[in-house]
């Protein structure tokens, strides 16, 4: 593995455990689910604001706000219903069980770029998605069922997320196309600030916190949104598609441990195991990844991460 490719795969992992903060923030914002969305994009807009503007930088900073392409207003609004059914998930259901459930699109992905574009994934990396979506059924499995206000429906609604995360994923593919990391995520996050605002209101949540820690817990949320997702759309520039969907199979790894440490939600042996798979799936992709006589520097067009989509070795 070259070191810029490598340097990128941290970066990635880095991203990912950060955004396994999203669901503790969540609880403590002391709004509606929705609502929670909406502060998140709200507070980390400043900061992408800055990013955009400031001096060219490895985070794809220094383009100028310009123009969102039609990829990003497609991803602004599949992350507006992403987060729109995961925060509720959140509520309805326990942590780790939401966190993972919604973190299946790799299959999506995977499945996506096999059809669509005839992308044919390699054996190896079939056996890793096999085994991470074993980690991810074990870990929902394993839940003592005692967490959250619906769990039935929470886990229908974190398991539909994978779908909106999956359409999320493959446009801001597309967007590193043309445009940078930071520029991506601005329009992302710009154009799911109004769906996510109409969604609250109408479902009457409270969109105001009630004390100064709830505001904490939304700023929080921000700067989370910007270094984690910002982290992602940069990797995803770098690396095939496939390979980042798996590896931030860490962040419902993170989401568990942390639940179980503040809110005290018990993370079951089976839990601990399906955790475990998780991480040895993700090894095995990046091993899948390795195939003899192809570079593996972040080259889009010789890994075959271009423009077309997903690679068709890597997750």
């Amino acid at each position: 593995m070259s070191s810029s490719r490598a340097f990128a795969l941290s970066v990635l992992v880095v991203s990912a455990c950060v955004l396994g903060l999203a669901p503790i923030l969540v609880r403590l914002t002391e709004t509606g689910p929705a609502a929670a969305g909406f502060w998140r994009f709200v507070f980390a807009m400043p900061l992408l604001l800055v990013l955009t503007a400031r001096p060219k930088s490895w985070a794809g900073g220094g383009e100028g706000i310009g123009r969102p392409s039609k990829w990003m207003i497609l991803a602004g609004l599949f992350f507006a219903l992403d987060l729109s059914f995961w925060h509720y998930g959140i509520v309805m259901t326990s942590v780790a069980n939401a966190t993972v459930l919604c973190n299946l699109t790799p299959v999506v992905v995977t499945l996506f770029g096999w059809i669509v574009f005839k992308e044919r994934p390699a054996r190896l990396f079939i056996l890793a998605i096999a085994l991470a979506m074993s980690g991810a059924f074990a870990m929902a499995a394993g839940a003592s069922g005692a967490q959250g206000t619906n769990p039935l429906l929470g886990d229908i609604f974190s398991l539909s997320v994978a779908l909106w995360y999956s359409g999320y994923f493959l446009a801001v593919k597309q967007a590193r196309t043309t445009a940078g990391a930071m520029r991506i995520t601005l329009w992302a996050t710009a154009i799911g600030i109004p769906p996510l605002a109409v969604v609250s209101l109408l479902l009457g949540e409270d969109m105001i916190p009630a004390t100064l820690a709830g505001w904490g817990a939304c700023v929080g949320m921000g700067v989370m949104h910007v270094a984690g997702q910002g982290g992602v759309a940069w990797a995803l520039g770098k690396l095939p598609a496939s390979v980042t969907a798996v590896t931030i199979l860490v962040q419902p790894i993170v989401a568990g441990l942390l639940s179980w440490w503040i809110f005290g939600e018990t993370l079951t042996p089976v839990q601990a195991l399906g955790g475990a798979l998780v991480l040895a799936a993700i090894v095995l992709a990046q091993w899948s990844s390795r195939k003899p006589g192809v570079p593996s520097d972040g080259d889009q067009t010789k890994t075959g991460a271009g423009p077309k989509g997903p690679a068709p070795v890597n997750v």
